[in-house]
């Protein structure tokens, strides 16, 4: 399908993101790798990525990175966004401003992102928009509220988008990760220690705590999910959702075939 595709990945400084990006470089797509943290684009260099710096919370950074790569190109035919934050803590505790955020990362930018690509997908009758969601995405687990939120959203979000779109030849994938190695499981419990490992909720703060250090040993390598993307990408009649990683299956299964109150019970029995 390549034929010199040009392929934006967000988030592309770490985990999946870079993971995502070098794959595809590797597999003669032409990749522009964003992320706010540029000195950790550069390495990116020597895989034929172009770098550019993006924060996804600034509407101006979203248009600048759109525009740049669609002045040097004509447009970008594949969107993967990987960018994302897990901002742990128990609701009573996380500050707004810091559920904002982890909303507006997660969620809004990944929104604003797709309405900036799809005019020209629209007009070449071609386009892919990978949204990165997560097992958490049709999971719940405590002291992540805000980021069980924003991943809900988002395929509530691609669901809807998928169906608009298609009569396009636009297709939406959703990719569903689970156990993954990343910054995120490391910066998520340092988070959530922060915002609730002194509150009424550090007893709990502290199970889920361990239960994140038991996912890290147990993680999959980000290069899983990122030739989960490209078979997605690749494929002519693309899934609508993609699994892959650490408990990924499993954790799905069960919320399929179990009620709520005993997929809780399960999942709290994990904390002890």
């Amino acid at each position: 399908m390549n034929d010199m595709k040009t392929v934006l990945v967000t988030g592309a400084s770490s985990g999946i993101g870079k993971a995502t990006a070098i794959h595809l470089a590797q597999h003669g797509y032409n990749v522009y790798g964003a992320a706010r943290r540029a000195e950790k684009l550069q390495e990116l260099t020597s895989f034929g990525i172009k770098p550019v710096t993006l924060d996804v919370t600034k509407d101006d950074s979203l248009v600048a990175c759109v525009n740049e790569i669609a002045k040097e190109t004509g447009g970008i035919d594949i969107l993967v966004n990987c960018a994302g934050l897990g901002s742990y803590g128990a609701l009573e505790d996380v500050p707004m401003n810091e559920a904002r955020n982890q909303m507006e990362i997660n969620l809004f930018s990944v929104a604003r992102l797709s309405q900036l690509v799809l005019p020209h997908m629209r007009e070449s009758k071609f386009g892919k928009i990978v949204n990165i969601s997560s097992i958490g995405g049709k999971v719940g687990l405590p002291m992540g509220s805000w980021y069980h939120a924003s991943k809900f959203a988002m395929e509530g979000m691609s669901d809807a988008l998928r169906n608009e779109v298609r009569q396009f030849g636009v297709d939406v994938i959703v990719i569903e990760p689970g156990g993954t190695r990343s910054e995120m499981i490391e910066i998520g419990g340092n988070d959530l220690m922060r915002v609730s490992g002194h509150t009424a909720y550090k007893k709990m703060a502290a199970g889920m705590s361990k239960m994140y250090g038991d996912m890290e040993k147990n993680a999959a390598d980000p290069i899983v999910i990122a030739k989960l993307i490209k078979k997605g990408i690749e494929a002519k009649d693309p899934k609508t959702r993609y699994i892959g990683g650490a408990m990924a299956k499993p954790m799905l299964l069960m919320r399929k075939l179990l009620s709520d109150k005993l997929l809780d019970k399960m999942i709290m029995s994990q904390m002890k």
